[in-house]
C-alpha cells in the first residue's frame, strides 16, 4: 500500500540528491521571480509593448488586464512553491534525518512521491485525507 511502509532514514547520498534539486529548484523560482524576469513586468505598456498606455480600442485595455492578472496569478502561485521549497531546504537541513517522513502520521513517504516531489510534506494517504477534510491519523510517538 502507499506510503505505509514503516520509516526508514534515508541515506546521505539521497539526502545530498535531494538537497541539490531543492537548491536547483529554488534558484530557478527565484529567476522567475525576479522583478525583470518573466513573470513580472513593469507596466502594462512593457508587457504588450506598445509605446504609450493609451489603448487603440476597448478590446487591447481588456486583453492588458487580462494578462496582467494572469501574471499576478503566476507569480503569487510560483512565490508559495518558493515557500515550500525554502520550508523543505529548512528541514532537510535542520533534521535530515527525518526527512522523508510524513509530518502527519511519521510514516515514510513513498521515494516516487518524494522524487517527485521533493519538497512534499505529507504521504499521499495523509494529503487526500487533507483535501477531503478528514482527520489525519494520529502520529505515534518516537523516532
Amino acid at each position: 500500500m502507499t506510503g505505509t511502509r514503516a520509516w526508514t532514514p534515508l541515506s546521505a547520498d539521497r539526502i545530498e540528491q535531494y538537497r541539490r534539486r531543492l537548491i536547483e529548484e529554488r534558484q530557478r523560482l527565484i529567476r522567475l521571480l525576479d522583478p525583470d524576469g518573466d513573470l513580472n513586468a513593469s507596466s502594462v505598456t512593457a508587457a504588450d509593448g506598445d509605446l504609450t498606455n493609451w489603448p487603440f480600442h476597448l478590446a487591447d485595455q481588456g486583453t492588458d488586464a487580462i494578462e496582467q492578472e494572469t501574471g499576478f496569478h503566476l507569480a503569487s502561485r510560483e512565490s508559495r512553491l518558493l515557500m515550500h521549497v525554502d520550508a523543505a531546504l529548512q528541514r532537510l537541513y535542520k533534521t535530515p534525518e527525518t526527512f522523508g517522513r510524513c509530518e502527519s502520521c511519521g510514516n515514510a513517504i513513498d521515494r516516487e512521491r518524494l522524487d517527485a516531489i521533493p519538497h512534499v510534506r505529507l504521504c499521499i494517504e495523509c494529503m487526500k485525507g487533507a483535501e477531503t477534510g478528514r482527520e489525519p491519523p494520529v502520529r505515534e510517538v518516537g523516532p
